[in-house]
């Protein structure tokens, strides 16, 4: 005989199955979309590549986010092709900044203190770049502007929405520490999860700032 405790354990029983079961799900698909990602840029020969491989995947992580289906490598070999031009006008500028800021960034740092400052102010646009392309990156997937009009955006909502801001640029030191100390997390998971994580959070940090706009009646 069951005791009358027992539906609500079965209930719970099934209730933490289907957390897993979904927590598994996102992993998998997070790991799916790094592949392609490194896939289509190498593909590209890395310099055409990266671009155009990560609107593709934003454009994924996006479509996911908002509850669609479909099959990923199609829909990701579609969307490369289709952002193959405003990709690379939108990512390389960001990957050359961000490459020269770091370059610089070890330089002065083996300078010792003599290149305190200059290291600072280098860790400081380091940040900035990165705050931005957070932004912008699922911004340009999701909103219709001119290409160059997404700089200015996702500068003007980095600043106007700092509790969004530090969120995100806390989740991005996460992945890059736990890449750092486990370096097979870049080729298996690392930005796949993050460009997910990234898209999941923006849209909802968009769909709030619509909503508020509205409510003002600025929209």
């Amino acid at each position: 005989m069951f005791s009358p405790s027992d539906p609500p354990r079965a209930a719970s029983a099934t209730g933490w199955a289907t957390r897993l079961y979904e927590a598994t799900d996102e992993v998998v698909w997070a790991a799916k979309l790094n592949l392609l990602w490194l896939v289509f840029t190498l593909a590209g020969g890395v310099v055409l590549g990266i671009g155009p491989a990560t609107l593709a995947a934003y454009t994924l992580a996006r479509r996911r986010a908002r509850g669609e289906t479909f099959q990923s490598w199609p829909a990701f070999a579609a969307a490369y092709r289709r952002e193959f031009g405003r990709g690379s006008l939108i990512v390389l500028p960001l990957a050359g900044t961000t490459v020269l800021l770091v370059v610089n960034y070890f330089y002065f740092a083996s300078l010792g203190s003599a290149g305190t400052g200059f290291r600072l102010a280098t860790f400081a646009a380091i940040v900035a770049v990165v705050v931005v392309a957070a932004y912008l990156l699922p911004m340009a997937v999701h909103f219709d502007l001119r290409t160059l009009g997404y700089f200015p955006k996702a500068s003007l909502f980095a600043l106007t929405r700092p509790a969004a801001t530090v969120l995100l640029l806390f989740i991005f030191t996460a992945v890059v520490y736990a890449s750092a100390t486990f370096p097979f997390l870049v080729l298996v998971i690392a930005i796949g999860g993050w460009i997910q994580l990234d898209t999941w959070l923006c849209l909802r940090f968009f769909a709030e700032n619509e909503a508020r706009l509205q409510a003002k009646g600025l929209s």
